[in-house]
């Protein structure tokens, strides 16, 4: 029988696995989506290009899962591995921050915002979308430092 912190250690490096495959992922479809800047006009085309539709709702997927599965679900994780206990997303934010796992709390906030504007404003508003999806590719790299920084605490701290 494993003990809770070989438990919590497997939970871990299956989370950390997730969230390899979720960046290759999220950047395959970054590279695609902007191989060429993103413009009103391209947006406008939504509707009556399929594959470039297709390639819109990958990426936003792609990005907000990476989002939470680093934020809500390896986040805490890691925080119960080292000792901590973890609490609402804000203090585990925090407590990231201090670590050197994210940047800015506020910046991983207001980036969870952009889920809102990319999903929810799909139809509604081209300009809303053009933007968050533009503030997203730039926060992919972001995303992939976190994911780097938080996949190599657990590589030296689990050894996977």
């Amino acid at each position: 029988m494993k003990t809770k912190s070989e438990v919590t250690a497997d939970r871990l490096l299956f989370l950390a696995n997730v969230v390899k495959r979720e960046l290759k992922h999220l950047q395959a479809t970054d590279k695609r989506l902007f191989s060429n800047p993103l413009t009103l006009a391209t947006i406008e085309q939504l509707e009556n290009d399929e594959a470039l539709s297709e390639t819109v709702e990958a990426f936003v997927g792609r990005f907000c899962r990476l989002q939470d599965t680093l934020g809500d679900k390896l986040l805490p994780q890691l925080l119960i591995y080292l000792g901590e206990r973890p609490t609402v997303v804000v203090d585990n934010l925090d407590k990231a921050e201090r670590l050197g796992w994210i940047k800015s709390t506020d910046t991983w906030l207001e980036t969870r915002q952009l889920r809102n504007q990319m999903i929810h404003e799909y139809i509604e508003n081209p300009n809303i979308l053009l933007n968050a999806l533009n503030a997203g590719h730039e926060f992919v790299s972001q995303l992939a430092d976190v994911a780097e920084r938080m996949l190599s605490e657990i590589k030296e701290r689990v050894g996977a």
